[in-house]
């Protein structure tokens, strides 16, 4: 009985509600947008076009890979248990990873299904592919190597033992740390160890030479400032090869880095980033630090040798070696130069190569950034460990974030219409993010047009979906902690027509580049209009236009003082051609700011910390109405019951809620534009704005309702129609033509909910049982009707009817949600909710839909055109001097044996051709698929026995050309030294006959 009597109290005859029920209160969750836990591992594969992100296992969410292409293309993998994503790495058609629980699991980027998981006999500590072969060749704990065949799914009978307990017995815990093929010879690998790194033959299913560093007494070694008395055996955290496959690099756990000789063993130098010669006594450092800094260096985390796409100009991308005490931290880039030609020159000259390179450089990180890991960003091929002419790379800071800069110049590269949305949560991440609803037309109308690079992620293609034409659009607003505002469609889980992004440059628009952190946003997307509120009590208005400094850089100048607008039109990205521009800056130094409302038709109203409130007109702009609710509210408090209340509280009172409508105000016979404003103590006061007579436009404090709690939205209503009384450019239009809107405002507080004519009605109220409100607002379900949707503290999304506030449905969403961040969810007005899941990711689900659950990824990750480039081979001069050359087929025969089992697909096509020849013998007809040269019907099995013949046949003479190969090196080698002798002795006979002839010969 109650809700009909709030109907009449409330002044609304009508119940907006009575085409809803609660079997139609269902959640549609269709979106995760951003990354579930903190960035564990990145891989990019440039033949596809693709990114792989890994995540870590955390209390928010269980480590996952996502793998991004082009637009909104992205599909997320699960691991096969809870985990974090260690190793992945792209081959071919393949992603392999390697969990922190030591499973490794094959997806399909085809199928985009998890394929198979291996649980290895022992602890996985790396993992290698390449794109030209079939397997996964997987590190152990125990310091063998074992392979996984990828394309059978099995693991092979080809094992490597520990190689470097052939070298010394007594070593115990051994692992593999790296593995790296040869750049040139993939019938090379070199395996890393603690103790040092090997080079292994899978032709002569050998160890070739073993590369162990010792730092003498008396030496530097890599991390120190003075010489130390002891023998140090530093140990190695990772191994690489130079690009052209002779030279090998290992990095020692104390900064060292060391170039070794691959074909003979020896060590070329030894070298910290800043000191060559670092392993011989006597050496100083060349930039000896301050007293007491002995060693305080951050760890050489990833180095990726680098090389242009010559193949010959090289250079060491370093992550980390950087003194501690440095408060900008970056990467380092040795860049080496022109590698010299290994048999010309002299051991003093490709010692030199390495001492002294042609350039250092620092690629600078964000302040207090430090990078552990990095992903360079080829432009062609996947080979020479993945650096093979890289445009760009991705690092990996130490708190989760990605930053994207260019290669080798170090310039960042802002990730908007580069890299997927979802990964712009971690780039940096993200501090406050809004949900609205903008009107289809609008945003379609929203393009942005900035100077930018080649874009590196094309591969894949979205799926195709239904689209909504006639519904808003789902708008996020996402504030970064770089003072990076980005707008973009988050969809409504249909076809996402304009899918760019839209930058808001913050920082620049302040002024200065920290300290610009966001409290309130509030977007107008039919306008094209945005306003930020800053904790530092700074409010920007942003508006879509042209540039007219395109191209060029203009001095920011000086702010205004308090309570002043400052023009920042000048303020502008010189990249951006048309966007949202920088238009007012004004600064009340009030506090923080506490609650903003950008209007549709020009106003703008913020309110701060301190109790003060601004109204701003955009056509000037120009401020028209300055209040403090302290003074503001000392004439209305009439009833006994407010100074009771007033005077037993003394803290501040501060704006907490800001709308605009359209309406007509109780006792008053016309409609005007009005800003509503709610308070942190329950107070809502109405402003009128009226047109003054020089064009001009002024606002006067109407009158003040008291509530019972924290106001968090208020929503105008028409009390006729239930649409709502919103301040849009038709409402206003019509108040010259006298058109009275008959509304009322719905006032949503934590602890209840009331409906009144404003300024100063009592309506009707409801108060929430046992649970308090986080967020709420009035939701149109399309030819149902009108609800006050309200997420709440106890775990539950509830619906009300209007206008008699009874309880509609309830739907948990504490499985969906982080409750701790529930007040900073969105919920927009066609019904869509948005919540933060973690604290880099935020769901997107329907609270009036058919109670579907997140569906996976439909895109389209592979591209079978897109063909692997074939693998750089050895050179004709090592060829000549005796190097066997080894092709991948030669590989597959190695490590897969003979006993190979045919691949899936072959037995799948063994299997339909037996059904055709069975079918084809019962119809009593010639198998047309059959070979011509085939006199009987071969069944199943004899052709799977055949295959396996023919495998041995040709692995058998793989074996005999390899004999025949080193014998007639072994020949060619004999003749030319047979040659060389025979030259040196003609050359003495003839030198002792000249001398003979010359005595001889008769004067």
């Amino acid at each position: 009985m109650a809700h009909f009597l709030r109907g009449k109290q409330a002044g609304i005859q009508k119940d907006f509600s009575e085409g809803l029920s609660p079997d139609l209160f269902a959640l549609d969750d269709f979106a995760r947008c951003g990354i579930n836990s903190q960035v564990s591992a990145i891989a990019y594969d440039p033949i596809q076009s693709l990114l792989a992100v890994g995540t870590s296992d955390t209390q928010f969410g269980h480590g996952q890979i996502y793998v991004f292409g082009q637009r909104r293309v992205a599909v997320i993998f699960s691991l096969p248990r809870k985990a974090s994503a260690k190793h992945i790495q792209f081959c071919a058609d393949k992603l392999v990873s390697v969990d922190s629980k030591s499973e490794i699991t094959i997806f399909s980027l085809e199928t985009s299904k998890t394929l198979v998981s291996y649980a290895p006999p022992s602890h996985a500590s790396a993992l290698l592919t390449d794109p030209s072969l079939d397997y996964a060749f997987i590190g152990l704990q125990n310091g063998d190597i074992i392979a996984y065949d990828l394309d059978r799914e099995t693991l092979t009978p080809f094992r490597v033992p520990n190689l470097w307990a052939q070298r010394n017995a007594r070593t115990r815990m051994c692992p593999v740390i790296s593995l790296a093929f040869s750049p040139r010879d993939i019938g090379k690998i070199l395996v890393g160890y603690p103790d040092g790194a090997v080079t292994f033959s899978f032709k002569q299913n050998v160890a070739q030479k073993y590369f162990e560093y010792e730092v003498p007494p008396g030496a530097l070694g890599g991390n120190a400032e003075v010489p130390i008395s002891d023998l140090r055996r530093p140990r190695l955290t990772q191994a690489l090869w130079h690009p052209n496959g002779i030279f090998v690099l290992t990095v020692h756990d104390d900064n060292s880095l060391v170039f070794w000789d691959s074909k003979d063993g020896r060590k070329v130098m030894a070298r910290s980033i800043d000191t060559p010669n670092v392993d011989q006594p006597g050496v100083s450092p060349e930039r000896p630090s301050s007293a007491g800094a002995t060693g305080f260096k951050d760890p050489i985390t990833h180095v990726a040798w680098c090389v242009k796409d010559n193949g010959d100009d090289s250079g060491l991308l370093i992550a980390g070696g950087r003194p501690k005490a440095e408060s900008l931290k970056g990467l380092t880039f040795l860049d080496l130069g022109p590698t010299p030609n290994y048999q010309t020159s002299t051991w003093p000259m490709i010692s030199k190569y390495f001492e002294s390179p042609r350039r250092v450089s620092v690629l600078p990180t964000p302040p207090g950034g430090e990078v552990v890991d990095f992903c360079p960003i080829p432009r062609s091929t996947p080979y020479f460990g993945g650096a093979h002419d890289p445009i760009a790379l991705i690092a990996r800071l130490s708190s989760g974030e990605l930053i994207t800069m260019s290669f080798p110049t170090g310039h960042p590269i802002t990730p908007t219409n580069m890299l997927h949305p979802y990964l712009s949560f971690v780039h940096p991440f993200v501090t406050k993010a809004t949900l609205s609803a903008v009107d289809r037309s609008a945003w379609l109308g929203l393009k942005e047009r900035r100077s930018q690079g080649p874009k590196f992620l094309l591969g894949g293609a979205e799926a195709k979906k239904a689209l909504k034409r006639f519904e808003d659009r789902n708008i996020i607003t996402t504030a970064h902690a770089d003072g990076t505002i980005r707008i973009w469609d988050g969809g409504i889980d249909d076809e996402v027509e304009n899918g760019e992004i839209i930058q808001v440059d913050l920082a620049r628009a302040v002024g200065r580049v920290g300290n610009v952190e966001v409290t309130e946003m509030s977007l107008s997307g039919s306008t094209g209009e945005l306003s930020v509120g800053l904790r530092t009590g700074e409010l920007v208005v942003f508006r879509w236009g042209s540039n007219k400094n395109f191209g060029s850089e203009q001095p920011p100048g000086a702010n205004e003082g308090p309570g002043k607008l400052t023009s920042i039109t000048h303020r502008v990205d010189p990249g951006l051609k048309q966007g949202i521009l920088p238009l007012t800056l004004l600064n009340m130094q009030q506090g923080p700011v506490t609650a903003l409302k950008h209007s549709q038709v020009g106003f703008v109203a913020v309110g701060f910390e301190s109790g003060s409130l601004a109204i701003i007109d955009l056509r000037g702009p120009a401020i028209i109405h300055t209040a403090h609710f302290s003074e503001l509210l000392k004439a209305n408090k009439r009833s006994s019951f407010f100074k009771q209340r007033s005077s037993e509280s003394s803290s501040p009172e501060w704006p907490t809620c800001i709308e605009f409508g359209v309406l007509t105000l109780e006792g008053e016979d016309y409609s005007s534009i009005c800003c509503f404003v709610g308070t942190n103590k329950g107070n809502l006061a109405t402003f009128k704005i009226l047109p003054a007579d020089n064009g001009t436009y002024s606002a006067v404090f109407a009158g003040a309702s008291l509530l019972d709690d924290k106001v968090i939205n208020i929503i105008p209503i028409n009390a006729d129609s239930g649409n709502p009384a919103s301040a849009s450019p038709n409402a206003v239009g019509g108040l010259r033509n006298g058109i009275r809107v008959n509304g009322v405002v719905v006032a949503v507080t934590v602890s209840g909910c009331r409906i009144f004519k404003p300024a100063t009605s009592k309506g009707a109220h409801r108060s929430w049982d046992d649970y308090l409100c986080d967020s709420a607002t009035v939701v149109k379900i399309e030819g149902r009707g009108y609800s006050l949707v309200g997420l709440f503290g106890d775990g539950n999304t509830r619906a009300f009817s209007i206008p008699g506030l009874k309880e509609i449905g309830c739907s948990p969403i504490n499985q969906i949600a982080d409750m701790r961040r529930l007040a900073d969810a969105s919920v927009s007005s066609n019904g869509t909710v948005m919540v933060w899941t973690s604290p880099s990711e935020v769901g997107l689900f329907n609270v009036w839909g058919a109670g579907t659950g997140l569906r996976p990824s439909e895109d389209q990750l592979y591209n079978p055109q897109a063909i692997v480039p074939p693998r750089p081979t050895i050179t004709n001069i090592q060829w000549i001097s005796g190097t066997q050359y080894i092709s991948p087929a030669d590989m597959d025969l190695l490590i897969g044996g003979p006993d190979r089992p045919p691949s899936k697909r072959m037995q799948e096509q063994m299997r339909l051709d037996e059904q055709e020849r069975r079918k084809a013998f019962r119809e009593g007809r010639t198998n047309t698929n059959q070979s011509s040269d085939s006199g009987n019907q071969e069944g199943y099995w004899s052709y799977m026995q055949r295959q396996v013949t023919e495998r041995t046949e040709r692995l058998n003479l793989a074996g005999d050309q390899m004999e025949r190969l080193e014998e007639s090196s072994s020949n060619w080698a004999r003749d030319v030294n047979k040659f060389v002798q025979t030259q040196k002795r003609k050359a003495v006979m003839g030198g002792k006959y000249t001398l003979i002839w010359e005595y001889a010969r008769p004067y």
